[in-house]
C-alpha cells in the first residue's frame, strides 16, 4: 500500500537545515491537516511550499522545494 500523500504539496513547519538533515511538513489530507518528518537535499526555510517525492516508513517525506508555474499564479487585473 502507498501513502497516498507523495505527489501532493505542504507547507514546512520546521525548516530542512542541509543534506540529510530532518524537518517537519503539514499536509493537506483526508480532509485535515497531518505532519510528516521531511528531509531534503539542500537547506529549505520554514514556511516553503515544498512537493512530497518519495514516502518511507515512520512518516518520512522526502521534499523539494515547490516552484508553481506561471500558469499556477492567480492573473494580474
Amino acid at each position: 500500500m502507498t501513502d497516498p500523500v507523495r505527489g501532493l504539496t505542504g507547507t514546512l513547519t520546521a525548516a530542512i537545515r542541509g543534506a540529510g538533515m530532518l524537518g517537519e511538513v503539514l499536509v493537506a489530507i483526508r480532509g485535515g491537516t497531518e505532519l510528516y518528518i521531511a528531509r531534503g537535499q539542500e537547506p529549505i526555510p520554514a514556511g516553503s511550499t515544498v512537493l512530497i517525492i518519495t514516502v518511507d516508513p515512520g512518516r518520512i517525506v522526502d521534499v523539494v522545494p515547490w516552484i508553481p508555474l506561471a500558469t499556477d499564479l492567480p492573473e494580474k487585473m
